[in-house]
């Protein structure tokens, strides 16, 4: 067995072996090339294959960040795996240990003091480890000195007939009567929008309304919430990954959690969802207060993660 760091000839045998031995994720050598090699961190040198004379059996890519990503700067101490995996007729026979090793003596190098599986920002394929799908990656990576931490969900939403509830309807109109009102973004609020973003959530939900607007589909996919004196109180968005099905985030100011505008702003964006034709709504991570609020409106859980990181 061999370890080579990664060579652009081998490309679509990765992707092959990716889609053989990761079912629930399969991938395209279009997305692996955007997500992977096009990231603006991406290192040739912390991605790795594995051979077998000349058969590819395993493949891992890592990451250090060598530029900021907003406020979160490069941080220094903090590398990532970002995915791994071995056929399966060669598990068991060290590959997986010799590339984690690899990656952790590289990363360990470049002045990381801990890695977290996965949960790379903002190209992350995976928010965490799905421990249903993949559980012997998670005993794996346990063995490793691994340890598991916060769950997060994915979840999604059949939108065919979708319509205002009695319940929802009884909703807007008590918030409406309190003053608050919801509307489709326009660029008068732009400024505004950013910087409430960045104040109540930080800078990747700002980047996400950022994005929206280069893109110039901002008036078509962020709804807003506004208070009395006509300013943002809240604001929900879709379509962050050029998916127009994919929903999020969805947020209200601090001062306002809990009144009943949150629910309001996601069952009018369904309704939006709809007037688009668009008949199918997920998301991929939420925490455990998200799901319960979703699993409120009527959205379901279709995939678990764990968070793993390891001190090196």
């Amino acid at each position: 067995m061999r370890i080579e760091t990664y060579n652009q000839t081998y490309e679509r045998e990765v992707v092959k072996l990716w889609n053989e031995t990761l079912p629930a994720d399969p991938i395209t050598v279009h997305k692996f090339r955007q997500q992977a090699l096009l990231d603006d961190n991406f290192d040739s040198e912390l991605c790795y294959a594995a051979f077998e004379g000349e058969k590819l059996t395993g493949f891992l890519l890592a990451t250090k960040r060598k530029f900021p990503y907003l406020e979160r700067g490069t941080e220094p101490d903090r590398g990532w795996i970002n995915v791994m995996f071995v056929a399966e007729e060669y598990r068991r026979r060290g590959i997986g240990t010799e590339l984690v090793n690899r990656a952790e003596t590289d990363l360990r190098n470049r002045g990381a003091k801990n890695v977290t599986l996965a949960a790379y920002s903002p190209s992350y394929f995976f928010p965490g480890v799905d421990v249903e799908n993949y559980r012997d990656s998670a005993a794996f990576f346990q063995s490793k000195g691994y340890k598991g931490g916060n769950i997060s969900y994915s979840m999604c939403k059949d939108l065919h007939g979708y319509q205002l509830s009695l319940e929802a309807k009884e909703r807007l109109k008590k918030v409406n009567e309190a003053g608050f009102r919801f509307q489709m973004f326009d660029y008068s609020y732009a400024v505004e929008l950013l910087n409430f973003a960045r104040d109540e959530f930080g800078g990747g939900w700002k980047r996400n309304c950022m994005l929206t607007m280069q893109h110039d589909r901002a008036e078509d996919c962020i709804l807003l919430a506004l208070d009395q004196e006509n300013k943002i109180c809240g604001f929900c968005t879709r379509m962050i990954d050029e998916n127009p099905m994919r929903f999020g985030p969805i947020g209200t100011a601090e001062r306002l959690r809990n009144k009943g505008v949150g629910s309001v702003l996601f069952d009018l964006a369904q309704l939006e969802m709809t007037k688009r034709g668009i008949y199918h709504l997920y998301f991929v991570s939420t925490d455990e207060p998200g799901r319960r609020f979703y699993e409120r409106h009527g959205v379901h859980v279709f995939r678990t993660f764990k968070d793993y990181r390891k001190d090196i």
